[in-house]
């Protein structure tokens, strides 16, 4: 058994991922600030159908609170950092909230880490840290890493934070570059959710761009289960940080 926080706990990847921990017999925290970019009664809902689970306690907190994420953390537990501000658009116009969540909090859960003796981290990362020079398909020695919005950046900043300080403080640690994920419990503004949702009501779908824009979509319990795979992967990885995609490695264009 394993003893695992779960950071972003009542969103959309980290409810499912509690659920699947709880399920192998892991033992899990979960932490959750209920950012107000996903509306609150949505990680409600999500934490009702958790509250069935044995062997899962929730804790409301601030990611920035370093004492506060300390006092949950033993030197056996494994973090999953999943707390995060997501969606290339809104960070256009919100670039402080987006470096302070996912820059700013990831050093917050570090140092909470290092003061409790905590080796083993998995960070959720993104594949928009790729941008739009790095040649497809992507790899993650790939040199030409470049984001294009403030929301690539603070993913790759926290990247970076967390390849600098893996070495020092001794972390065994993943950064795992998610695609684009769906399923159950995803944000409404989300494009499947928002084109089923159009379909069922027999409205039209609106496209941004020329159609020709490709995405990996990924199902959620593919990428709960690369998760897992790196919390397992952590216990016998050499210090420092190395990143993994999860994708389905298969791009779909808007307009097919």
């Amino acid at each position: 058994m394993t003893r695992v926080v779960v950071t972003g706990a009542a969103g959309f990847i980290g409810s499912h991922l509690v659920e699947a921990l709880v399920h192998r017999g892991d033992e899990v925290v979960g932490i959750d600030n209920f950012d107000p970019f996903y509306p609150r009664p949505m990680k409600e809902r999500n934490l009702r159908e958790m509250g069935r689970l044995r062997g899962f306690e929730f804790h409301e907190q601030n990611m920035l609170d370093v004492e506060a994420l300390r006092a949950r953390l033993t030197p056996d537990t494994v973090i999953v950092h999943l707390a995060a501000k997501a969606g290339v658009r809104p960070s256009l116009a919100d670039p402080v909230g987006y470096a302070n969540a996912n820059v700013t909090g990831t050093a917050a859960v570090l140092e909470a880490a290092r003061r409790a003796g905590v080796s083993r981290i998995a960070l959720g990362s993104s594949s928009s840290v790729y941008g739009d020079s790095t040649p497809v398909p992507f790899r993650e020695d790939a040199v030409a890493v470049e984001p294009v919005s403030p929301y690539a950046a603070t993913k790759r900043a926290a990247e970076l934070f967390l390849r600098s300080v893996a070495p020092i403080y001794g972390f065994r640690t993943a950064a795992l570059r998610f695609f684009t994920v769906y399923g159950p419990r995803q944000r409404p503004d989300l494009a499947i959710h928002a084109f089923a949702r159009r379909m069922a009501a027999g409205e039209t779908i609106t496209l941004f761009g020329d159609g020709t824009q490709a995405r990996d979509y990924t199902y959620c319990d593919d990428i709960v289960a690369g998760v897992i795979a790196s919390i397992d992967w952590t216990a016998t990885a050499a210090v420092g940080m190395e990143p993994f995609n999860l994708g389905g490695n298969r791009s779909i264009r808007t307009g097919d």
